[in-house]
């Protein structure tokens, strides 16, 4: 699949949503990430608390 993704503790982690453009390009190296479920999985970043990137969890 051709989406951006990141692996964490033996699952890989697919971004389904862009991230905004405004956002630093080095924005998954330097900011405080977090995954939340609310029907779906979301990537969250504490420096823009309004924005949830969809993804979806390979095993």
């Amino acid at each position: 699949m051709g989406y951006p993704r990141f692996d964490y503790g033996g699952f890989s982690f697919l971004l389904v949503d862009p991230w905004p453009e405004n956002w630093a390009a080095n924005w998954f190296d330097t900011d405080d990430l977090y995954i939340d479920y609310d029907n779906g999985y979301y990537l969250c970043d504490n420096r823009y608390p309004d924005v949830r990137l969809a993804i979806m969890v390979e095993m």
